[in-house]
């Protein structure tokens, strides 16, 4: 029987299994650096199937590394699996980490004779940051080949870029004072909060197309009749690449350095979250996934969007071919009580058997294809090169 077949067949066996473990972590949504059921339940699947697994990669306790199969390539599986505060899984991590634990169970049974090695890595926290920048930073990549997982979505789009990320917390520090009796002797570090918003606000009319800047007020002070001490912004900077995003960081900063002389504070900036690069979507293995989706009988497709957001997947691209292709739940708006409950859904529990086929499959295609990874591996040269010198706005 061909390779691709039995691993269909082997992950239809475990459909059910796979269907429970995407309910079980979407019923019980943890967040970031916390996902302590997910993580037991996605690497006992994974021992079960004869997997080598190891926890705590890149001292993040939730972390894991699984390993199965000798030799090269190397292709890595991504899993997520944490949630959102209050929302859940309205990203349908529960679906990222089923899937790709699933697409484990279908090679476990092609390997051997299939040679090379399958690591499926749980990346814990990212929609803080998250775990992937760190495990890169560790070197979890480092031999690594290709990297693959998909996104559940309202669509199906093969690629997707995604902006370079900084999460930026601006803290002031003043003098308190009697507002009303002596306001003359405060230093008023909220006020330097509201010219830190009203500088950046001003500087959306002289940055690149696709920049995005939003933040919140996290401490503006204790009551209106004390002169702020201590005033706190956390801002999200996005550009659609890491040089880019340096250059308007750089003026972010410079701004907030005015915005502490205007009332005498003093300022510290601090990174509260881990930064994510842009995403770089391999097009040659993306387009194998989509010649795969096709194969297991799902035409409607879209190849490529401009994103908006952030994915420490990005990360990941930087180091070494890799895709992150979507494919449809639902008509849900991401990041919503209504995209949790899709997670869950019927729909979403066929989405995810397709996602781990496909997965499965375009493993195997590497696998077996020696010219297919060279060709991923030669695109995603250029594409680095292309990254590094692309133009940075000076002003």
């Amino acid at each position: 029987m061909h390779a691709k077949e039995t691993a269909a067949q082997a992950i239809d066996k475990n459909a059910a299994a796979i269907h429970q473990l995407a309910r079980d972590i979407g019923d019980n949504p943890e967040l970031g650096h916390d996902e302590h059921k997910a993580c037991l339940w996605l690497t006992d699947a994974l021992r079960e199937a004869g997997y080598s697994v190891t926890t705590g990669t890149a001292g993040m306790p939730t972390a894991f590394d699984a390993r199965r199969g000798v030799g090269e390539p190397v292709i890595a599986l991504l899993c997520e699996y944490d949630a959102l505060p209050d929302i859940g899984h309205g990203c349908g991590h529960n679906l990222i980490g089923a899937a790709s634990v699933g697409a484990a169970l279908g090679l476990a049974a092609v390997m051997p004779p299939v040679t090379g090695e399958i690591r499926v890595i749980g990346a814990p926290a990212e929609e803080t940051g998250g775990g992937k920048v760190r495990l890169t930073n560790a070197g979890c990549f480092a031999d690594v080949d290709a990297a693959m997982m998909f996104h559940p979505a309202d669509a199906c789009f093969l690629m997707s870029t995604s902006n370079a990320l900084d999460a930026l917390e601006f803290t002031y520090h003043g003098r308190t004072a009697h507002a009303a009796s002596r306001p003359e002797l405060g230093i008023n570090a909220l006020d330097s909060v509201l010219q830190l918003f009203n500088g950046i606000n001003a500087m959306r009319q002289h940055v690149p197309q696709g920049v995005r800047m939003h933040g919140i007020i996290s401490e503006g002070g204790l009551a209106a009749n004390i002169v702020p001490d201590r005033a706190v912004a956390r801002f999200y900077f996005r550009a659609p690449t890491r040089g880019m995003l340096d250059s308007i960081v750089a003026k972010a900063k410079k701004i907030a350095e005015g915005a502490a002389l205007m009332t005498g504070a003093s300022l510290s900036v601090r990174s509260y979250e881990d930064s994510n690069d842009n995403m770089i979507p391999n097009r040659t293995l993306a387009q194998q996934f989509g010649e795969n989706l096709r194969s297991l009988g799902f035409t409607d497709i879209q190849e490529c969007r401009t994103g908006t957001g952030s994915s420490d997947m990005g990360n990941v691209s930087h180091v070494v071919p890799a895709i992150h292709p979507y494919l449809p739940i639902g008509q849900f708006t991401g990041h919503s009580k209504e995209f949790a409950q899709g997670a869950v859904s019927d729909e979403a529990m066929e989405t995810l058997l397709l996602a781990a086929k496909c997965l499965a499959w375009t493993a195997l295609d590497v696998f077996k294809q020696p010219s297919l990874l060279e060709a991923a591996q030669n695109e995603h040269s250029e594409q680095r090169q292309a990254e590094e010198v692309s133009p940075t706005p000076t002003n």
